[in-house]
């Protein structure tokens, strides 16, 4: 029995972990977790947008998540209503108005379990290189702007003082937050994906002693996390993107043990 799709599988992850590590890192430091909760939630308005539009879901669903992006960045700048408030409106805003769109669209088919929950398995060929052009160019990106980001985590002020551009730095890394997530519902679904972000992250924090060490291992438990639940999920027949999820719950748990120098 060929088991193609299980390399294939293995490769999504991998990408996927790659770039996970740093923007999990940048997610807990400035404790973004509702935003990619709400650019998950957005994954149903995407799917439903894909069926009336006559688009990918994939490419739907991505599209969705920038426009989500650029619109809490705009209302964040109007300062309305406090950051939390606006994320938990959109938030469930967009997942109500999904569930709507997905019930009046004639004739709509869609997978909710693997929407919700992840079909890795399933990932194409042309699904991988994607994932793969995006952590290559969000690796490349994260790269020229660590510093600057990392400033602008310890101390907004300061890194304005210091001649960074603060708005449109933000702006780019909540872009390519929006966008990893989108890729990533693929993996782990529209539920867990924050998670998968967040949780290695956490666990990387307790074992690094600086942000370089944290972005690197945060990586690192993303991808034995990854590989871990794709074999969970063959050997124990059970959902892979929970499997993943659970494997790198796991992880963090061991971390626990471990006192921080």
């Amino acid at each position: 029995m060929s088991l193609d799709f299980l390399h294939w599988a293995v490769l999504a992850g991998l990408g996927l972990a790659v770039l996970a590590g740093p923007l999990g890192s940048l997610m807990v430091w400035q404790r973004l977790a509702y935003f990619g909760d709400t650019l998950a939630h957005g994954a149903l308005l995407g799917a439903a947008a894909g069926l009336w539009w006559q688009l990918g879901s994939g490419t739907a669903i991505l599209l969705t998540g920038l426009v989500l992006a650029a619109l809490l960045l705009a209302l964040e700048r109007s300062r309305l209503l406090p950051a939390d408030t606006l994320l938990g409106i959109l938030s469930h805003s967009a997942l109500a108005l999904g569930l709507v769109a997905l019930a009046l669209t004639p004739g709509a088919r869609v997978n909710m379990e693997a929407l919700l929950f992840g079909d890795l398995l399933t990932i194409t060929p042309a699904e991988v290189a994607g994932i793969w052009a995006l952590a290559a160019l969000g690796l490349a990106a994260l790269g020229r702007y660590w510093n600057a980001l990392v400033a602008l985590t310890v101390q907004e002020d300061l890194a304005r003082v210091e001649g960074i551009r603060v708005d449109a730095l933000r702006a780019g890394h909540r872009l390519l937050l929006a966008a990893v997530v989108a890729v990533g519902i693929k993996a782990v679904g529209a539920l867990l994906i924050t998670a998968l972000l967040l949780v290695p992250a956490a666990a990387a924090r307790r074992l690094a002693r600086s942000p370089e060490q944290m972005a690197i291992a945060a990586s690192i438990l993303a991808a034995l996390a990854v590989g871990a639940g794709l074999g969970a999920s063959w050997w124990l027949d059970t959902p892979v993107g929970p499997s993943v999820v659970m494997a790198a719950t796991l992880l963090f748990v061991a971390t626990l043990a471990h006192r921080p120098a």
